[in-house]
C-alpha cells in the first residue's frame, strides 16, 4: 500500500513544491478518498470483481494502463519549482478525487483486506478492526510521503535532480506494475 502510486507520488510532489503546511488540504482529501476506497472494498467491491472475471480483467487492464500513464506523467513532469511558480497547492477536493479514482488503491487495499484475518471466526469484528488498522495505515503512509516531499523541496528546485527523481519514481511504478503480473 505504501509503494509509489498516484496518491503517494502526488502528495510527495505537492508537499515538495508547496511545503507541508500549504499541502494539508490536499493531504486531507487524499486520506479521505483512500479511506472511502477502503470502505468500498470492505463492502464488497473485491468480491464483486471475483464473481465477474471479465469485469475483473477489464478493471485490471484499465488499472495497469492508468498506472503506466501515471508513470509517463511522472517521468515527464517539470521541475517542482516550476510547478510551485504556477500557483498554489491543490485543495482537499482534488486530493479526494484522485484518491477515489486511483485503481492502485482498490487493488492494493483489496489484496491486503482480502488476504488477512485479524479475528478468526468473528467476521464483523474482524472487518471493523481491519478497517480501523488500514485507515490508520493510510493516514500514516500519506503523512510519511508528504514529509518526505517537504524534505526534498530544496533538492528538487534543481532541474537535473528533479528529472532524475521523476524518472526514478516512474521506473519504480512500472516495476510495480510488472511485478503485479508475476
Amino acid at each position: 500500500m505504501a509503494s509509489p502510486g498516484p496518491t503517494t507520488v502526488s502528495i510527495t510532489a505537492t508537499a515538495a513544491a508547496f511545503g507541508l503546511r500549504h499541502s494539508l488540504g490536499y493531504w486531507a482529501g487524499i486520506n479521505l478518498g483512500t479511506i472511502l476506497v477502503l470502505l468500498a472494498v470492505a463492502l464488497g467491491a473485491t468480491a464483486l470483481l471475483h464473481e465477474l472475471p471479465r469485469l475483473s480483467f477489464t478493471v485490471s487492464l484499465a488499472a495497469t494502463l492508468y498506472m503506466l500513464y501515471r508513470a509517463w506523467r511522472i517521468a515527464t513532469a517539470p521541475p517542482l519549482s516550476a510547478a510551485a511558480a504556477a500557483g498554489r497547492a491543490s485543495g482537499w477536493l482534488a486530493g479526494l478525487s484522485l484518491a477515489v479514482a486511483n485503481p492502485k488503491a482498490y487493488l492494493a487495499i483489496g489484496a491486503v483486506y482480502a488476504q488477512s484475518t485479524l479475528l478468526a471466526g468473528r467476521p464483523l469484528p474482524d472487518a471493523l478492526l481491519k478497517c480501523v488498522v488500514l485507515a490508520v495505515a493510510i493516514i500514516a503512509i500519506h503523512t510519511l510521503w508528504a514529509l518526505a516531499g517537504s524534505s526534498l523541496t530544496s533538492i528538487l528546485s534543481h532541474p537535473l535532480a528533479a528529472r532524475i527523481l521523476n524518472i526514478g519514481l516512474a521506473c519504480l511504478l512500472i516495476l510495480i506494475v510488472l511485478i503485479g503480473f508475476l
